[in-house]
């Protein structure tokens, strides 16, 4: 008996220390008691300092779209306006649009189409919409993950959180920054954000984003912006890292990735240029700029927004073919075959009409948060 009491006092001393431990290192979190919300996330593994970390919210407190309800293009005719931005995701010939206006209020819509499980994240702070695959290969493990918003945030940024583990991620580049899956990257999906008007015309078939989203607080506040004139501003909200002066801070800019390298090309300069065939390490790359997509983050009435217009990627080989591409009459004309493309990539006249351009995976944020991740890029000019 006495063993038995010994080795109970034992283990209820280890369990202390091991709380006590556990306690400390959440306190770690900036303002981590005022929220005050209880994790199971093992913070014995982790890439950062915690102190990194800022909590603003208790988990959740910004809710994700776990149940999404979808309607007809035609349909979204009568429920948006024709310049909304909306993120668009698309697997085998079906494509999904959801606003930028509902995941601001989200943050995350977690979905599938067929095969292709995956959560669309947006970070108005950033301007960082991003779709990763929901599916995860790591350490010799399948997982497939359902993500929220943590309340917390580092370098301005949204951190996702995993229903299956409680690891912390980072938006910004899909990586497990605390938890059991610390170092596991997500694969980042090619998304485009388009405007409505050119998702009804490229997809007539395609579903987008119901209002419907069984949160009635927020649906109140769809299309009302409370980021007013956000991008308009000369610095970011709860940043606190140095701002790099190679561009404006709140500059969008669109990058893309060849060989673990990044190139950036500055919104501003895309938009004048209109179409800007390039190459980066091998990548062959046209980016098209379109005219008709408002800002999310401009006037309070998402409606009345500033027109700031779409930037598209693509690989600009085909059929082993590589294009030179100009700009015709609000859509974009290879010099080598004549054709017409769309802002989506497929051709709809001329010698290549049914083609598609491949999309390539690319971001379109604000400078100072890809500076604060990315430092080391190549810069357009």
């Amino acid at each position: 008996m006495r063993c038995l009491f010994e080795n109970s006092k034992k283990l209820i001393l280890i369990f202390l220390i091991i709380t006590t431990i556990s306690y400390k290192g959440f306190t770690q979190v900036q303002n981590y008691e005022k929220v005050g919300q209880k994790w199971k996330t093992d913070l014995t593994i982790h890439s950062i300092e915690l102190n990194e970390l800022k909590a603003l919210l208790k988990r959740d407190g910004i809710p994700p779209i776990d149940n999404p309800k979808y309607i007809s293009a035609k349909e979204a005719k009568t429920v948006y306006f024709e310049h909304e931005p909306v993120i668009k995701i698309e697997n085998n010939g079906k494509a999904k649009a959801i606003p930028l206006n509902i995941l601001t209020y989200h943050e995350i819509v977690n979905d599938n189409i067929g095969d292709l499980y995956f959560s669309a994240s947006y970070c108005p702070l950033c301007n960082s919409a991003i779709a990763f695959n929901r599916k995860l290969n790591f350490n010799g493990k399948k997982y497939l993950l359902d993500f929220g918003v943590s309340g917390m945030l580092r370098g301005s940024n949204l951190v996702m959180w995993d229903r299956q583990t409680e690891t912390w991620w980072q938006q910004f580049v899909g990586k497990g920054l605390v938890g059991k899956l610390t170092g596991a990257e997500l694969e980042m999906l090619p998304a485009q954000i388009i405007s409505m008007a050119d998702f009804i015309e490229n997809y007539p078939n395609g579903e987008v984003l119901s209002k419907e989203t069984g949160f009635e607080k927020q649906q109140k506040r769809y299309g009302i912006n409370v980021y007013e004139e956000y991008d308009s501003k000369p610095n970011p909200r709860l940043f606190f890292g140095e701002i790099d002066s190679r561009l404006p801070a709140m500059e969008r800019v669109i990058d893309i990735q060849s060989m673990g390298e990044f190139k950036i090309y500055p919104h501003s300069t895309v938009a004048r240029e209109k179409i800007i065939n390039d190459e980066f390490k091998g990548l062959k790359v046209v980016l098209f700029f379109q005219p008709g997509t408002n800002s999310i983050l401009d006037s309070k009435d998402i409606s009345t927004a500033k027109d700031i217009g779409s930037i598209t990627v693509f690989k600009r080989e085909i059929n082993k073919q590589t294009l030179t591409f100009k700009k015709k009459d609000n859509k974009f004309k290879d010099n080598e075959t004549n054709s017409i493309w769309t802002i989506t990539g497929k051709c709809v006249k001329g010698k290549l009409k049914g083609e598609k351009l491949t999309p390539i995976r690319y971001g379109n944020h604000f400078a100072f948060s890809w500076f604060a991740f990315n430092p080391e890029c190549e810069i357009y000019e």
